[in-house]
């Protein structure tokens, strides 16, 4: 049983990550690159950790398989709202170059 377990983790796990690296290629904005490279590679990811956990079962393993999904789930978010970040600042317009208007 456990292994039928491991084996559905790991396959939907290997099968998000797949999408998201072609949501990666195919998509045609970076704000969409974006959600793509997060938000399936990071549930695809915990799936596989989770087929992991299950296959070896030893609690070193799990406490290892826990920091690891973590630290995912610390870093995809922040680095995905960086590049959100620099996306916007490279597009929009600079308020330093408009006019003043009168009597504001």
């Amino acid at each position: 049983m456990i292994d039928v377990l491991t084996s559905i983790a790991v396959i939907t796990g290997a099968a998000l990550a797949l999408v998201a690296a072609i949501g990666v290629h195919r998509l045609p904005d970076v704000l969409s690159r974006m959600h793509a490279a997060t938000k399936p590679a990071t549930l695809g990811i915990l799936l596989v950790l989770i087929g992991v956990a299950l296959r070896d079962g030893r609690l070193a393993v799990i406490a290892k398989v826990a920091l690891v999904a973590a630290l995912q789930f610390l870093t995809a978010p922040t680095g995905a709202h960086m590049v959100g970040r620099a996306v916007h600042r490279d597009t929009t317009e600079h308020d330093d170059d408009l006019d003043p208007v009168d009597g504001v």
